[in-house]
């Protein structure tokens, strides 16, 4: 009887959901007229509001493929695995430094782009497409700054484009130019700063097999030397200093 009974209800339920299906048509009307007596402006400030949006869901990516935050975490990355610790500084600290790096880095551009292309947009000055292109100007000429020849050359050949000067090299042409450029040159300084650390680990591996002590693990026995090291040249000061000297 009990499942009698809830299957009558169900059956109640679908007949007057049924019934009213034609009052929940009747109130989208009104809606949809609506819509139709929008004005085209109105579409206008839509879209680009859902641009502003997109742009904002972005931004992350953008922070680190349009800046120097790619090499700056790269490098620091190399460190720890060189000194042979695995977790420490801990992920937190290293993307923390890496990101203030790069806005002392990216310090001027911002201050560029405020000046002439968010203020006046800000102020009724200049229009969306207008601010947008002087918005990338310092950025484009940030990272054609870091830019190699030959990676620039490389995209262009891939995409048959003809550029005589550097205002004609799209965008989609100069980023990816851009990354690959970061991550060759951040390769570069992480594998000067295996060196020394390397050198360590050589010592003190053939220093214990000359000893015969073949069972203790040489990492136990080099990362003291290499942290002391670190320290007595400075490490992060040094590091620091090469990577914003590096943007320069």
């Amino acid at each position: 009887m009990i499942r009698i009974s809830k299957i009558i209800m169900l059956s109640i339920i679908i007949v007057a959901f049924v019934i009213t299906a034609p009052s929940f048509a009747q109130i989208e009307e009104p809606i949809l007229n609506d819509l139709e007596l929008r004005e085209p402006e109105d579409y206008v400030f839509s879209l680009r509001l859902l641009i502003i949006l997109t742009i904002l869901t972005l931004a992350p990516s953008i922070l680190i493929m349009l800046t120097g935050f790619t090499r700056i975490i790269i490098v620091l990355s190399f460190i720890r695995n060189a000194l042979g610790m695995q977790q420490t500084p801990p992920n937190q600290v290293i993307i923390g430094l890496a990101l203030f790096l790069t806005f002392f880095i990216m310090a001027p551009v911002g201050s560029e782009i405020n000046s002439t292309a968010i203020q006046p947009y800000m102020e009724g000055e200049l229009p969306f497409d207008e601010a947008l292109n002087r918005a990338m100007e310092p950025i484009r000429d940030f990272m054609f700054k870091q830019t190699r020849d030959k990676d620039l050359a490389l995209f262009l050949n891939i995409s048959e484009i003809e550029a005589e000067t550097l205002e004609q090299i799209p965008n989609h042409v100069l980023i990816p130019a851009f990354i690959i450029s970061e991550l060759k040159t951040a390769f570069q300084i992480g594998f000067v700063i295996y060196i020394p650390f390397l050198v360590i680990d050589m010592v003190v591996s053939s220093t214990l097999m000359s000893m015969g002590m073949m069972m203790l693990p040489p990492v136990i026995i080099s990362l003291p030397f290499k942290i002391l090291l670190f320290i007595l040249v400075d490490g992060w000061n040094l590091i620091v200093k090469s990577l914003v000297m590096g943007f320069n």
